[in-house]
């Protein structure tokens, strides 16, 4: 009788809790899968970087020796100095893709057909945008190294000079981040209120002021994903890097996210401390500003701007 009564309580407080308690039990298995393959792995990182370890072998702790030699590498500076220059150019992404979307966000003819053309590169892998772009870049074949000819007498081999190399590759990474933009921003122009937009009509705003004190503010949400996905699409450029140039000419063209790798994985290294010393370093800079805009997000939203 005791197991009756014990078995009808909890079904009463299942029936009573059970709207209560469903969005948590869904939220358990990504809430585990986002510990074990997100949170666990950034502290692993940060307690490898403490050792001299192959990968196979004895690992042995050598402390902060790592990030000492670390900040005495000229390599880690380049690679450095170029993330940085990624992220200030790949940022004309955020705006590029606005003023797409805004473009888009219009009941002229054949539109879908241009927004067929300006999603066509979000779809491309980053692999097949690197060849198409080392092709563009190709001395004697390529379109643009032709173009250039054509133009001025002499043609550039971008891939194949220092100074130019890292922004030849930003500009191959621009082209699908600004059509990931686009789509966050078409996304976000579907949610804008009309009735704010006929409010300020009547009240002469047009152009930029409509699109600065009345879009815009409406754009928050899809504005804070752009900039976030940019940020850490610029401070994890791997994938470009390693097809169009594999670091070179002279390296020149080395991000951390590769540096890592060809210090961690590649024949050059084997030296999984070193390498994970690098990603503390590229987590910790990509820390600083996704946490410095969210910041800025939610004091704009406590003072109500």
């Amino acid at each position: 009788m005791s197991l009756a009564n014990t078995e009808t309580q909890r079904r009463t407080w299942w029936r009573e809790n059970q709207q209560r308690l469903t969005p948590y039990i869904f939220l358990i298995p990504g809430v585990l899968f986002f510990l074990v393959y997100v949170i666990i792995p950034i502290f692993e990182s940060f307690w490898l970087s403490g050792f001299d370890w192959d990968g196979l072998g004895e690992k042995q702790w050598i402390g902060f020796a790592n990030y000492q030699e670390l900040f005495d590498d000229d390599a880690f500076y380049t690679s450095l100095k170029n993330n940085v220059l990624w992220l200030v150019l790949y940022m004309f992404a955020v705006p590029a893709g606005l003023g797409i979307a805004i473009f888009l966000n219009q009941k002229v003819r054949l539109i879908r057909a241009y927004k067929s053309l300006f999603f066509f590169p979000f779809v491309i892998s980053q692999v097949v945008v690197g060849l198409i772009f080392a092709w563009f870049y190709a001395p004697n074949f390529g379109l643009f190294y032709l173009l250039l000819e054509w133009a001025t007498g002499s043609g550039i081999a971008v891939l194949a000079d220092p100074d130019l190399v890292t922004y030849g590759i930003i500009a191959a990474g621009l082209w699908p981040q600004i059509a990931y933009c686009m789509i966050l921003y078409l996304t976000g122009l579907n949610a804008v209120d009309p009735e704010q937009i006929e409010a300020a009509r009547l009240d002469a705003a047009k152009g930029f002021k409509m699109l600065w004190y009345v879009i815009l503010p409406q754009l928050r949400p899809a504005t804070f994903m752009a900039v976030v996905v940019t940020v850490i699409g610029a401070l994890r450029s791997f994938d470009l890097v390693s097809i169009m140039t594999d670091g070179g000419p002279f390296g020149s063209s080395r991000v951390l996210s590769f540096y890592m790798y060809e210090q961690a994985l590649s024949e050059y290294g084997y030296r999984m401390g070193y390498g994970a010393a690098i990603a503390v370093i590229l987590f910790l800079i990509m820390m600083v500003f996704i946490s410095g805009f969210i910041w800025k997000m939610v004091d704009d939203e406590r003072r109500g701007l």
